[in-house]
């Protein structure tokens, strides 16, 4: 005998014959074991290479702009390039090892010298490209005037802002 809740209230007897019956189910060795119920689905299907689909994030490298791209890009070729030159002031320190602390503070200096070197070369170039395009389809006016400010510090400041026109 099932219950029905809508049809009859369950009795204490009911109760337990009910109880008797789920348990004599659960343990029958010839039912098959239930199925679970799916809690999840992947789609198998392709999807479209054009489109409404959105991007995904792929393997490698994490999405960013051209310029992330290219600056991550130069700073992993500066650290592989100073494996080299660490490796090259190991070798020159080595050979100087029985020499005065003056030579070897030559040898341990130059290489950062050669680079501090480099750097202030590469500076210099920053601003070499002064050329600038603008394309405009109409009636413009252009202000290239510049502000300077000197921020002075202290208890007693002057602050003093000159502006330039061209």
């Amino acid at each position: 005998m099932t219950y029905d809740p809508t049809t009859q209230p369950l009795s204490p007897a009911a109760a337990a014959a009910e109880a008797e019956r789920l348990i004599a189910e659960a343990y029958r060795p010839d039912t098959p074991p239930p199925v679970p119920a799916v809690t999840s689905y992947r789609d198998t299907n392709p999807l479209p290479a054009y489109g409404s689909t959105p991007p995904v994030a792929q393997q490698g490298r994490p999405p960013m702009s051209q310029r992330a791209v290219d600056v991550s890009t130069v700073m992993l070729a500066g650290s592989v390039a100073s494996v080299p030159v660490g490796g090259i002031t190991c070798l020159v320190l080595w050979t100087l090892d029985a020499v005065n602390p003056v030579n070897l503070a030559i040898g341990g200096l130059t290489p950062v010298a050669i680079l501090l070197a480099a750097g202030a070369l590469l500076s210099r170039l920053k601003g070499v490209h002064t050329e600038h395009h603008h394309h405009y389809s109409g009636p413009v006016h252009q202000d290239l005037s510049t502000t300077t400010t000197n921020t002075a510090k202290g208890v007693l400041a002057v602050n003093r802002s000159r502006h330039d026109s061209r």
